[in-house]
Protein backbone atom coordinates (compact mmCIF):
# COMPACT_ATOMS: atom_id res chain seq x y z
CA UNK A 1 0.00 0.00 0.00
CA UNK A 2 2.44 2.28 0.51
CA UNK A 3 4.40 2.03 -2.79
CA UNK A 4 1.09 2.75 -4.39
CA UNK A 5 0.64 5.74 -2.81
CA UNK A 6 4.38 6.99 -3.20
CA UNK A 7 3.87 6.39 -7.11
CA UNK A 8 0.49 8.29 -6.80
CA UNK A 9 2.06 10.99 -4.97
CA UNK A 10 4.98 11.03 -7.57
CA UNK A 11 3.15 10.64 -10.87
CA UNK A 12 0.69 13.73 -9.71
CA UNK A 13 4.24 16.06 -9.34
CA UNK A 14 5.24 14.99 -12.44
CA UNK A 15 2.43 16.29 -14.53
CA UNK A 16 3.42 19.60 -13.72
CA UNK A 17 6.81 19.28 -14.55
CA UNK A 18 5.82 18.08 -18.14
CA UNK A 19 3.47 20.87 -18.68
CA UNK A 20 5.85 23.42 -17.62
CA UNK A 21 8.53 21.83 -20.36
CA UNK A 22 5.44 23.35 -22.80
CA UNK A 23 5.72 27.31 -21.47
CA UNK A 24 9.41 28.91 -21.75
CA UNK A 25 9.97 32.59 -21.31
CA UNK A 26 12.24 34.84 -23.18
CA UNK A 27 13.18 38.42 -22.00
CA UNK A 28 13.72 41.46 -24.58
CA UNK A 29 15.82 44.70 -23.12
CA UNK A 30 16.58 48.11 -24.55
CA UNK A 31 19.56 46.79 -25.44
CA UNK A 32 17.74 45.18 -28.74
CA UNK A 33 18.65 41.76 -27.17
CA UNK A 34 16.62 38.96 -25.47
CA UNK A 35 18.08 36.55 -22.81
CA UNK A 36 18.17 33.67 -25.18
CA UNK A 37 19.90 32.35 -28.88
CA UNK A 38 17.86 29.05 -28.75
CA UNK A 39 14.35 27.88 -27.75
CA UNK A 40 13.19 24.12 -27.39
CA UNK A 41 10.42 22.34 -26.30
CA UNK A 42 10.15 18.40 -26.64
CA UNK A 43 8.03 16.43 -29.31
CA UNK A 44 5.65 15.23 -26.79
CA UNK A 45 4.19 19.22 -26.16
CA UNK A 46 1.35 19.03 -28.78
CA UNK A 47 1.39 23.07 -28.16
CA UNK A 48 3.88 25.58 -26.88
CA UNK A 49 3.20 28.94 -24.99
CA UNK A 50 5.74 31.36 -24.99
CA UNK A 51 6.15 34.42 -22.88
CA UNK A 52 7.52 37.47 -23.14
CA UNK A 53 8.55 39.35 -20.63
CA UNK A 54 10.44 43.42 -22.03
CA UNK A 55 12.54 43.93 -18.82
CA UNK A 56 13.21 47.21 -20.22
CA UNK A 57 12.12 50.73 -19.85
CA UNK A 58 11.57 52.81 -23.10
CA UNK A 59 7.81 52.57 -24.25
CA UNK A 60 6.39 50.55 -27.55
CA UNK A 61 6.52 53.31 -29.73
CA UNK A 62 10.73 53.75 -29.13
CA UNK A 63 11.95 50.18 -28.43
CA UNK A 64 8.73 47.59 -28.96
CA UNK A 65 9.28 44.05 -28.57
CA UNK A 66 7.56 40.57 -29.91
CA UNK A 67 8.28 37.36 -30.65
CA UNK A 68 7.57 35.80 -33.78
CA UNK A 69 8.49 32.20 -35.08
CA UNK A 70 8.78 31.34 -38.98
CA UNK A 71 11.12 29.07 -41.27
CA UNK A 72 14.60 30.16 -41.49
CA UNK A 73 14.56 30.20 -45.07
CA UNK A 74 11.45 32.92 -44.62
CA UNK A 75 12.43 34.50 -41.54
CA UNK A 76 14.62 37.45 -43.36
CA UNK A 77 11.89 38.18 -45.87
CA UNK A 78 8.89 37.73 -43.53
CA UNK A 79 10.79 40.57 -41.19
CA UNK A 80 11.20 42.97 -43.93
CA UNK A 81 7.87 42.65 -45.19
CA UNK A 82 6.74 43.18 -41.83
CA UNK A 83 7.82 47.09 -41.98
CA UNK A 84 5.54 47.81 -44.19
CA UNK A 85 2.63 46.11 -42.46
CA UNK A 86 3.10 48.91 -39.55
CA UNK A 87 2.60 48.61 -35.76
CA UNK A 88 -1.18 47.69 -36.03
CA UNK A 89 0.07 44.73 -37.49
CA UNK A 90 3.08 44.51 -35.12
CA UNK A 91 5.40 44.84 -38.35
CA UNK A 92 4.31 41.05 -39.98
CA UNK A 93 2.52 40.46 -43.17
CA UNK A 94 -1.24 40.20 -42.42
CA UNK A 95 -2.18 36.88 -42.70
CA UNK A 96 0.90 35.98 -44.22
CA UNK A 97 1.36 31.45 -43.89
CA UNK A 98 4.87 31.85 -43.16
CA UNK A 99 4.01 33.37 -39.63
CA UNK A 100 3.61 30.54 -37.53
CA UNK A 101 3.04 32.24 -34.18
CA UNK A 102 3.53 35.90 -33.15
CA UNK A 103 3.36 37.55 -29.91
CA UNK A 104 2.14 41.49 -29.80
CA UNK A 105 4.21 44.11 -29.46
CA UNK A 106 4.91 45.73 -26.07
CA UNK A 107 6.78 48.60 -24.12
CA UNK A 108 9.11 48.26 -21.33
CA UNK A 109 7.90 46.65 -17.96
CA UNK A 110 5.17 44.42 -20.24
CA UNK A 111 4.32 41.11 -20.60
CA UNK A 112 2.92 39.26 -23.47
CA UNK A 113 2.07 35.37 -24.67
CA UNK A 114 1.21 33.23 -27.67
CA UNK A 115 0.01 29.56 -27.32
CA UNK A 116 0.57 27.98 -30.80
CA UNK A 117 0.43 24.30 -31.60
CA UNK A 118 3.45 22.44 -32.51
CA UNK A 119 1.82 20.18 -34.99
CA UNK A 120 4.50 19.92 -38.49
CA UNK A 121 7.09 21.42 -36.65
CA UNK A 122 8.79 19.00 -35.29
CA UNK A 123 12.37 18.69 -36.77
CA UNK A 124 11.91 21.92 -38.93
CA UNK A 125 14.70 24.30 -39.08
CA UNK A 126 13.18 27.40 -37.43
CA UNK A 127 13.79 30.99 -36.06
CA UNK A 128 12.25 33.33 -33.75
CA UNK A 129 12.90 36.77 -34.14
CA UNK A 130 11.39 40.21 -33.13
CA UNK A 131 9.76 42.06 -35.85
CA UNK A 132 9.93 45.33 -34.42
CA UNK A 133 11.43 47.79 -37.47
CA UNK A 134 15.59 47.69 -37.15
CA UNK A 135 15.56 44.67 -34.25
CA UNK A 136 15.05 41.35 -36.39
CA UNK A 137 18.79 41.06 -37.35
CA UNK A 138 20.06 41.39 -33.68
CA UNK A 139 17.42 40.10 -32.03
CA UNK A 140 16.78 36.18 -33.43
CA UNK A 141 17.44 32.61 -32.39
CA UNK A 142 16.92 28.99 -33.25
CA UNK A 143 13.58 27.37 -32.20
CA UNK A 144 13.09 23.68 -31.82
CA UNK A 145 10.41 21.47 -31.52
CA UNK A 146 12.05 17.68 -30.71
Amino acid sequence: MKKVMTLLLLSGLAAPALADECALVIEGNDAMQYNLKEMSVPATCKEVTITLNHTGKLPVTTMGHNWALSSTADYQAVATAGITAGADNAYLPKDDPRVLAYTKLIGGGESTSVTFKTEGLAGKDLTFFCSFPGHFAMMKGSFKVG
